[in-house]
């Protein structure tokens, strides 16, 4: 089951993949954004990753908080507060549990999930977060209804999720800074929902790496 090392490890590998991504989120948000989707979002995870090595919590929900804030108060746009107040809700939903099962896994997606749309006002088919969050979350629940091992849970969000973000590139957007071009936005994949499967997946490859432990 999912610990506060599993945790801190899935948030570093998130780290390591947004800095490897940069550019790339970068170029889709120059396409249809502010072009600094990519720099906000590596800046906040490296800084989320100093401030785990100073603060490395002793439960999941200990490590998302400061995830959470340190996101809040480092990304600059709208990705800081969606991505913190995901991690912050998500830390509520699970409490001081020590480890996540099955169940408490997707009880964390679902309440990152609500608080992306409560704090976007967006829901699927936007071309926002929300269009790689929502498949993610429905995969999840479907896993967790079969009683699958949170590796197989994670596997499938992150697969349903990155088809999300796939999905976003015919849509034409209707919230965000990408909502000004109109038409003009289709054809273009959302970075918010980009940078979010690559979350998703860096949950799924932590589980599938540790899969003695997130069963």
């Amino acid at each position: 089951m999912i610990d506060a090392a599993w945790m801190r490890d899935a948030l570093t590998r998130y780290a390591k993949r947004i800095t490897e991504q940069r550019e790339y989120l970068i170029e889709l948000d120059s396409a249809i954004g502010d072009a600094d989707h990519g720099a906000n979002m590596d800046r906040g995870m490296q800084a989320v990753v100093v401030a785990l090595a100073d603060k490395p919590g002793n439960t999941p929900a200990e490590v998302l908080k400061t995830a959470a804030t340190t996101l809040i108060s480092k990304v600059g746009g709208a990705a800081g507060p969606l991505y913190g107040t995901a991690l912050l809700r998500a830390s509520i939903a699970v409490g001081d549990q020590q480890t996540l099962d099955g169940a408490a896994t997707v009880t964390a997606l679902v309440a990152a999930r609500d608080g992306i749309v409560a704090r976007g006002k967006a829901e699927i088919g936007d071309k926002t977060m929300v269009d790689a969050w929502e498949p993610a979350v429905l995969a999840a629940q479907d896993a967790a209804a079969t009683n699958s091992p949170v590796k197989e849970i994670l596997s499938l969000a992150a697969q349903a999720a990155e088809q999300g973000a796939e999905g976003t590139i015919p849509l034409i957007a209707r919230k965000g800074r990408a909502s000004y071009l109109g038409e003009r936005s289709a054809g273009h994949q959302d970075p918010g929902a980009t940078s979010s499967a690559m979350f998703l997946r860096a949950l799924a490859d932590t589980a599938a790496e540790n899969s003695g432990a997130a069963t």
